[in-house]
């Protein structure tokens, strides 16, 4: 049984989908925090009052959530991407991934942190 490895050509080609996928996704995501954001609220823009309600909505906590993440997906693909473009080696190119995920990681965790801690506070 051969067993298939992931080379370097076909990680990239999974890059290169995940980046068009995660681009389409925020332009979706973009286009619906905007309609909510500003075109259904009163006078084009909401109070931190109405922001908090706002978050604390399951749904639009969800949502938010998940904009979150794929923002933060998107964006350090990009850099990942102009990163290989200067020809890395493999074994900075493994350490590179691993800060990126550190990075990431670190920024969703913030984020998730960051809206839950604004949303527990009472008004």
């Amino acid at each position: 049984m051969m067993q298939k490895t992931l080379t370097r050509e076909r990680a990239s080609s999974w890059s290169w989908i995940l980046q068009a996928i995660t681009g389409v996704l925020v332009i979706v995501l973009v286009g619906v925090h905007m309609i909510f954001q500003h075109f259904v609220a009163a006078g084009g823009l909401r109070t931190y009052a109405d922001v908090v309600a706002y978050i604390r909505t399951p749904f639009f906590l969800g949502w938010e959530t998940i904009f979150l993440i794929v923002v933060t997906w998107h964006a350090l693909l990009g850099v990942r991407a102009i990163a290989l473009d200067f020809g890395l080696k493999r074994s900075v190119e493994r350490v590179f991934n691993w800060i990126l995920t550190i990075i990431g990681v670190g920024t969703i965790v913030y984020g998730l942190w960051l809206t839950f801690t604004v949303i527990s506070r009472t008004s």
